[in-house]
């Protein structure tokens, strides 16, 4: 395989063939973003969407090597049930715990998380400076943890609230393990609403639409809000942020950026991003139509 990264070119002899794997993986818009992306760098690759349910994992990570697939990225539930799979992890899936992007080099497999830096590298795009900032994080499932721990290494407060407030004091435990300052409780309004500086919501209410489990009465204007649902683009919680004076951004960019960085974990090389972001633009749009 020949690398041109000048020109962001990469060509062989065989077509490259990447995947999404999870269950389901009907929904994702991965294939439209890399697809666009091999189209403008001139990658002769193509992207599917490939089913495996969680009990047989074994026999579908058999069928993509016996294919000749040389990556894909995991989606839910298989990002931490593939780790026994993989012959060498990265530092951060080891950190996380998780993996979402696997290189295939000689018949093995290399795991590694670009979920938790694509979010940073997608509020870093916006001129966020996290240096002293308080961060809440609504949540503490796994993409709460791979954005916890990425932000352990940064200059940040965290305040990890979830339903369940042993799984936000454990998540919190694990940041301070690595050098960060986190603490966890309840799920629920409080003081912390006038002190926050980025909002972040990692879970899965409204994505159906439906109102958020609270007001966020009282938060601080100048704080910006996060909510990882890309579909629909404005959740209950972002108007809600909106109504206060908030900043607001869905997960849309979180999407492209850990896309982006998959890509440099591939190919060693830049991605379109432009071309990537339009890709998922366009997607969204036809299906909101």
């Amino acid at each position: 395989m020949m690398i041109e990264t000048d020109n962001v070119k990469i060509g062989g002899l065989n077509k490259l063939k990447y995947a999404i794997i999870g269950y389901p993986v009907a929904h994702s818009l991965s294939p439209e973003m890399h697809e666009a992306g091999f189209k403008t760098a001139g990658i002769d690759a193509t992207y599917e969407r490939i089913t495996i349910h969680p009990l047989e994992l074994t026999a579908g990570i058999s069928d993509l090597k016996a294919n000749h697939f040389n990556g894909f990225n995991v989606t839910y539930p298989l990002k931490e049930k593939i780790i026994p799979f993989l012959d060498g992890l990265t530092s951060e899936a080891q950190a996380i715990g998780a993996v979402n992007t696997v290189k295939i080099e000689n018949g093995l497999l290399y795991g590694h998380n670009t979920d938790g830096q694509g979010f940073v590298e997608a509020l870093r795009r916006q001129d966020f400076d996290f240096n002293s900032k308080k961060v809440v994080i609504l949540g503490a499932g796994g993409a709460a943890k791979a954005i916890a721990v990425s932000l352990a290494c940064l200059n940040v407060y965290l305040l990890i609230l979830n339903r369940t407030s042993e799984k936000a004091a454990a998540l919190a435990e694990q940041v301070n393990l690595l050098g960060g300052k986190a603490s966890g409780d309840i799920l629920a309004p409080g003081t912390w609403l006038e002190s926050v500086d980025l909002l972040v919501q990692t879970t899965s209410v409204g994505m159906k639409s439906e109102p958020y489990l609270f007001d966020l009465q009282g938060i601080n204007p100048a704080a910006w809000a996060v909510d990882l649902i890309y579909n629909p683009a404005v959740t209950s919680l972002l108007s809600n942020a909106a109504l206060h004076g908030c900043r607001t951004f869905n997960g849309l960019d979180m999407l492209l950026f850990q896309g982006v960085l998959a890509w440099d974990f591939w190919f060693g090389v830049k991605a379109p991003v432009d071309s990537m972001r339009k890709a998922l633009v366009d997607k969204l749009s036809v299906c909101s139509e």
